[in-house]
């Protein structure tokens, strides 16, 4: 009676030791879940002209309003209308966004003043900027990068951080591996840097 209640034990184990190999041995059902990166949306850029001390075009995030804009261009000038700007406003790419003056208080040259400092404008082509009065953006200072169009103290402090850890820039291309310059930054600084 003994080995047949150990045969019966013996072919109820047998048969759970099959039972649980059938079940982890077999393909899991369904569809395998695939891992997608989070979307990045692509940065928007504008065109900031008018009464702020570093007019020029600015990529900002997705949400930007109107006051991070005025913020990226060194804030307002004190001809700077600004009850006639709606800060809160958001931003769209290709927005050209134009700061006014209160009235009466245009520049004297009948120009805003952004026309004097983008590159590639008519006036830059006729008079080219000279080595002497490019920055070196191996020796520069802090305020002399953040006179740049499209930089900011905060954007200058990691140049000065970038050229302190990798060394000199070798050509003014590799700028474009700090954080925060892309092309369309680049675009506006590159006839005014030197290496």
């Amino acid at each position: 009676m003994k080995n047949v209640l150990y045969v019966l034990i013996g072919v109820m184990a047998g048969f759970a030791l099959a039972g649980f190999l059938l079940f982890v041995s077999r393909a899991p059902a369904g569809n395998p879940i695939v891992l997608q990166p989070a979307p990045t949306p692509a940065p928007i850029a504008v065109h900031i002209i008018g009464a702020v001390p570093r007019p020029g075009l600015y990529e900002f995030g997705e949400g930007a309003r109107v006051q991070d804009a005025i913020n990226a261009a060194g804030g307002l000038l004190a001809s700077a209308n600004i009850d006639s700007i709606n800060l809160a406003a958001l931003l769209e790419d290709g927005q050209q966004l134009t700061i006014p003056y209160k009235d009466g208080e245009v520049p004297e040259t009948g120009e805003a003043p952004e026309a004097l400092e983008l590159p590639g404008s008519s006036q830059t082509e006729e008079s080219p900027t000279s080595d002497a009065d490019l920055i070196n953006i191996n020796t520069a200072s802090l305020e002399e990068l953040d006179s740049l169009p499209g930089i900011g103290p905060t954007i200058a402090q990691r140049i000065i951080d970038y050229r302190e850890e990798n060394g000199a820039f070798g050509v003014i291309e590799d700028i474009m591996n700090v954080s925060g310059i892309g092309p369309s930054t680049f675009e506006q600084i590159k006839d005014l840097i030197t290496t």
